[in-house]
């Protein structure tokens, strides 16, 4: 299985905050899959670390592809139809980094894992 992480699950896998349901804990862990973690998590984190929304996600911020790296991850670039797709997406969910995660994990058939139901709205395969 494909895996794209989202921001919450990445942060609270990193810090090893218990939130994480055992199903997800369990499918990240599984060396069968590819997690992937996306560029625009990289962008959430700077950004609300940046602005004191996220303290417990400096490790993160400050060096966030040596610890995606170092957790077995890959990164996921935004390519411009993943934007593009991500602005042609219905509907009242407004946060940008949520509607790029949607784009991505529907333009690349990934699961995404995540706490977040709005997902499920767009038909995108969601674990939790």
């Amino acid at each position: 299985m494909r895996l794209l992480l989202d921001t919450h699950v990445l942060i609270w896998w990193v810090i090893g905050e218990a939130a994480l349901t055992t199903t997800a804990e369990n499918a990240i862990r599984d060396p069968g899959n590819e997690v992937l973690v996306s560029a625009a998590s990289a962008w959430e984190i700077a950004t609300k670390h940046r602005i004191g929304k996220l303290p417990q996600a400096g490790p993160l911020a400050l060096a966030f592809e040596a610890s995606i790296t170092s957790q077995g991850f890959t990164g996921l670039p935004i390519a411009i139809h993943h934007g593009a797709a991500a602005g042609r997406l219905p509907g009242p969910h407004r946060d940008p980094f949520d509607r790029m995660l949607i784009a991505q994990a529907l333009a690349e058939s990934l699961t995404l894992v995540s706490n977040e139901r709005v997902f499920d709205r767009y038909g995108v395969a969601r674990l939790w």
